[in-house]
């Protein structure tokens, strides 16, 4: 395939925690694990390390030191990534994240993971469920110097990656990474009705995008959103 040629191929673009995998790895790590263990390291009750830990993560979500484990390690004085290298086996791939994958590979779409993970999270979740073999770009914010919130991120993947918003749908369980995505000129996004099994359902009329509740779902968008026209089939044995 030539190069113009693959520059018409649509791009699914996805989020990875919250979107292809269970968010409820994550909200385990953060939520309970840090604070005992953070709790331990500093001799405080568990109380007193949550209203600290809680503060912190207010003070810069949205951010990249948001995703940093090294940023956390430091600031916190816990080894984030061993914590999470600790609880490995929790990770998961959300259910019809392998089907959709699958399917959209066959279907001739260009597949690319654009996370805010840190490279060494993406590396530990790579690690533990298979993504790698659908995609053709594997991107940490971290390597572009900024969080998918912010324009700029958008900006440097388009600087290093050149690609056709009109012709991309971007996933994400993440409003203001939806935001970012928009303000750059993504149109067709698409957010995600249940990130973590730990936690309940948003409502969708809540959401100010078209939200999933199972991955396979996002055909129906497509074919709505005439993205499955004119596309080169591939052999499915290779998919």
């Amino acid at each position: 395939m030539s190069y113009s040629d693959l520059q018409q191929q649509p791009i699914a673009m996805f989020d990875m925690d919250g979107t292809l995998l269970d968010l409820a790895f994550d909200d385990f790590i953060w939520n309970h694990c840090l604070p005992e263990r953070h709790a331990q390291v500093h001799q405080c009750s568990l109380e007193q390390s949550q209203q600290t830990l809680f503060q912190f993560y207010q003070q810069h979500k949205h951010t990249l030191s948001w995703y940093s484990s090294a940023y956390w390690t430091a600031k916190v004085g816990v080894d984030v990534l061993q914590l999470q290298y600790e609880h490995r086996e929790k990770i998961a791939a959300r259910a019809g994240c392998h089907q959709l994958l699958e399917r959209l590979k066959a279907k001739g779409y260009r597949c690319w993971l654009l996370t805010n993970a840190d490279q060494a999270g993406l590396q530990l979740k790579l690690e533990n469920v298979e993504l790698s073999p659908y995609f053709e770009l594997m991107i940490s914010s971290e390597e572009l110097g900024h969080a998918k919130e912010d324009v700029g991120f958008w900006q440097k993947l388009q600087q290093l990656h050149p690609f056709d918003p009109t012709k991309a749908v971007f996933i994400d369980d993440t409003v203001a990474v939806l935001k970012g995505a928009e303000a750059f000129g993504i149109s067709k996004l698409v957010s995600i009705l249940q990130p973590s099994s730990s936690k309940p359902s948003r409502n969708v009329n809540e959401l100010p995008y078209p939200a999933l509740n199972h991955l396979t779902e996002l055909f129906d968008y497509l074919e709505s959103n005439n993205l499955e026209t004119n596309l080169q089939v591939t052999d499915a044995k290779t998919a």
